[in-house]
């Protein structure tokens, strides 16, 4: 499954935008500021029914606009679906497949899996445990809607729990048996999201350290650990066990919203010993690895989104990376640069499919398919 077409209006800073893909390669370079992540991101809106980079919709509407339109065509070879998605200031946003209205956004999820590696990756590294939660839930949720919904009806049960808690330290009274009601929810979907994401940290191990070696050349040895509450012992023994501190706090003190992964480099924090080329090639390794799981369980590659790949790496390590993802293994790739040249200089020692657009503040130009140039598009 590729992305064959894709259509832009008022998103981000495009007024409109059209663009037609390669099922390998395509590559989009500009200068700083003109809008090349937009095109990724707006891949990811259509994969992912939000943006990679901020899960408020209103902040992606063109300046001055009421709206945006993200429209796709993705293709098997085959068969080919329509994708529209839309938000509106004053309404909910819209998903159609083919002319459907999804009934509820989770059911796109997982249909057009993607994987994007981004310098924002950085947060997995610098911020809290929320955003390696997340990188966690990105990749099960694409391949397994049980999970998805588990993962909601938990945080849902969470926050009811929470204010209960409030409601007791503000009333001064206190009812075991409605905070019983809800520690039995999150009891019985905290379960199902960790048993999910052991499985899932388990199996990507391997991978992602086969991957390091790669990018890396071997020159260190890196370790992932899953860390959870629920790995110390019954989660609903450990639940009722916290009632007192959490009605003292006034918040959840245990379960699966408190989990976290452990990054390691040479036995040591990535955070905190990890030089920046170190942490970068970590985080590409994690998404590649993550790539290889997504294929797995799909049976089918996962679009992959390359944005700005040159930040932090030298030449010889991009060039390796590009190769790495060029083979056959891999299904359709995007990649952001500054630099045409550089980028094109590795394309052409790949025996594969590509396309070089080129991004301006007049437009979007096709300047390159299949390694021969063409003319440019204002």
């Amino acid at each position: 499954m590729y992305l064959k077409k894709i259509s832009l209006t008022n998103f981000k800073n495009y007024n409109q935008a059209d663009m037609e893909f390669s099922p390998r390669i395509n590559c989009i370079v500009g200068n700083n500021g003109v809008g090349k992540t937009n095109i990724l991101d707006a891949i990811h809106y259509l994969s992912l029914t939000k943006s990679f980079f901020n899960t408020i919709d209103s902040v992606n509407i063109k300046h001055n606009e009421d709206f945006f339109i993200i429209q796709g065509i993705f293709s098997d070879g085959e068969e080919e679906d329509n994708i529209f998605c839309s938000f509106h200031r004053q309404k909910q946003k819209v998903l159609k497949r083919n002319g459907r209205i999804y009934d509820r956004l989770s059911e796109h999820v997982g249909k057009y899996p993607v994987v994007m590696i981004s310098p924002a990756d950085s947060a997995m590294i610098t911020e809290g445990s929320e955003e390696r939660r997340k990188f966690m839930n990105k990749i099960i949720s694409q391949y397994d809607a049980n999970y998805l919904d588990a993962a909601l009806n938990y945080n849902r049960a969470l926050q009811q729990r929470n204010r209960l808690l409030r409601d007791f330290r503000a009333s001064g009274g206190f009812d075991p048996e409605m905070l019983a009601v809800w520690d039995a929810q999150l009891v019985k979907y905290g379960s199902i999201v960790h048993h999910e994401r052991e499985i899932l940290i388990n199996e990507l191990i391997p991978v992602f350290q086969e991957y390091y070696s790669l990018v890396s050349n071997e020159k260190e040895k890196v370790r992932l650990n899953y860390r959870s509450h629920l790995n110390d012992g019954n989660f609903e023994e450990q639940i009722r066990n916290s009632a007192e501190k959490d009605r003292s706090l006034e918040y959840t003190t245990v379960g699966i919203h408190k989990d976290d992964l452990i990054f390691e480099m040479n036995g040591h924090s990535v955070k905190s010993l990890g030089s920046q080329g170190q942490q970068k090639s970590y985080l590409v390794a994690l998404k590649l690895a993550k790539f290889d799981y997504i294929k797995r369980k799909a049976g089918f590659s996962p679009i992959l989104l390359l944005d700005d790949i040159f930040d932090k790496f030298d030449s010889e390590r991009v060039a390796q990376i590009i190769r790495l993802v060029g083979n056959h293994r891999f299904g359709q790739i995007f990649i952001t640069d500054t630099h045409k040249e550089r980028l094109q200089e590795i394309l052409d020692t790949i025996d594969t499919d590509y396309r070089l657009f080129k991004i301006t503040d007049t437009g979007i130009g096709e300047i390159v398919q299949n390694g021969n140039a063409k003319n440019e598009k204002k």
